[in-house]
């Protein structure tokens, strides 16, 4: 997937990014995956390889590292 996404949802813990505190799902994020579509909340299918990571949002496509 191309472009900038707007953050709606904490790709991490799937909660609305504007409200709370992150800073542990920032923290997290830079060592694992993100598990939440970012654009609509849905679960993605995460998978880990020794060159990086692949996340699919069947509605929003793949994320990768």
């Amino acid at each position: 997937m191309t472009g900038a996404v707007t953050a709606v949802w904490c790709d991490r813990c799937g909660e609305a990014a504007d409200s709370g505190d992150h800073a542990a799902c920032r923290r997290a994020r830079e060592l694992e995956p993100p598990r939440f579509c970012p654009k609509c909340r849905r679960r993605m299918k995460v998978q880990i390889l020794p060159a990086g990571w692949t996340a699919t949002c069947v509605e929003h496509g793949v994320r990768q590292s």
